[in-house]
């Protein structure tokens, strides 16, 4: 008879019950890593339509920086280039874009005069004048291609300093016109930080270097050169005026003409800073000779227009007040 001394005892039932425990835990383990893969690789799968999507709206939107108009149209037309808004580098209005599109109607064989539809406050002293002097220069290389400015809500400071290069000024009635001046404007915050028991602590090398920071008391040295420089562009701006309107200024040496003042369509008409009142339309139909109207303004895409406006938002929010800024408006 076998000796059942040496046969295994049955395992307690605590025992059973701890085994069954720990394949217990080992398959919620099993199961928790299993989970963990498919939520990466869905993670990853995410990330990569993500991605895909915003690539399909780069290529979408920024398929190309500008949109420009025709450059080789089938038949004659007026070309028509827009000044819309602030001129203003990286604006829709920037010198960049006026000339190129200036560049490209002049470049047209078929385009049998140029008409700028002109509808803005002014902006920049410098992009003004770029746009002034590619003007007059084109129109010396092609004296054949006439050039006529149409003011629309308004066409002042900077802007007609760029229609005073046109061949003639069209305007409405009822448009606003000048404003042939030049204005630079900050705050003054001095007697607000002593109240509030604010220190100023500003380091500088150079004698005027911080002459127009808000938060000092006024240069005086420094605020007469800054008037000065502001009058040097004024006459800048009154003496590109003068060579545009040669002769047709009623009175260019009365003071008032040029103090900034700004009239409407009928009053400019009547000092000579327009030449007629009419409709861009009219002015294609009537002046130019050719009814039929090419744009060839050079616009943002979508995308630019969309990085351009949150770069403006940046730049205002953290742009200190105050500053050397000089517009023509």
């Amino acid at each position: 008879m076998a000796d059942d001394r040496w046969r295994e005892a049955p395992p307690a039932e605590g025992a059973a019950d701890d085994g069954r425990a720990w394949r217990l835990i080992e398959k919620l383990v099993l199961a928790s890593q299993s989970e963990q893969r498919k939520a990466r690789r869905w993670g990853i799968f995410f990330k990569l339509l993500t991605f895909g999507y915003l690539f399909a709206l780069l290529v979408l939107f920024g398929a190309g920086l500008r949109e420009a108009g025709p450059l080789n149209p089938a038949a004659e037309h007026t070309a028509l280039i827009e000044v819309d808004g602030v001129i203003a580098h990286g604006e829709a209005a920037s010198a960049d874009r006026v000339v190129e599109a200036l560049r490209q109607a002049f470049d047209s064989e078929r385009a049998v005069g140029i008409l700028l539809r002109i509808n803005s406050p002014g902006g920049s002293p410098v992009q003004a004048g770029y746009i002034y002097d590619e003007l007059m220069r084109l129109k010396g290389l092609h004296p054949e291609r006439p050039v006529y400015a149409v003011i629309g809500d308004i066409g002042a400071s900077g802007a007609y300093y760029i229609a005073a290069a046109a061949d003639a000024i069209y305007a409405d009635k009822a448009s606003l016109v000048g404003s042939i001046g030049v204005i630079s404007s900050s705050f003054g915050f001095v007697e607000a930080m002593r109240d509030v028991g604010v220190e100023r602590r500003l380091y500088t090398s150079g004698e005027h270097k911080a002459f127009l920071d808000p938060f000092s008391e006024v240069d005086v040295e420094g605020a007469a050169h800054w008037q000065s420089v502001l009058e040097h562009t004024h006459l800048q701006f009154i003496d590109a005026v003068r060579r545009g309107r040669r002769g047709r200024l009623k009175d260019s040496e009365d003071a008032q003409l040029f103090s900034g003042l700004i009239w409407n369509g009928e009053q400019a008409l009547e000092l000579g800073l327009v030449d007629g009142l009419a409709s861009p339309g009219a002015v294609a139909r009537d002046v130019v000779g050719e009814e039929e109207v090419v744009d060839y303004t050079v616009r943002p895409a979508p995308f630019e227009r969309w990085v351009l406006g949150l770069a403006a938002q940046i730049k205002a929010s953290v742009s200190p007040p105050g500053g050397p800024n000089m517009q023509l408006r």
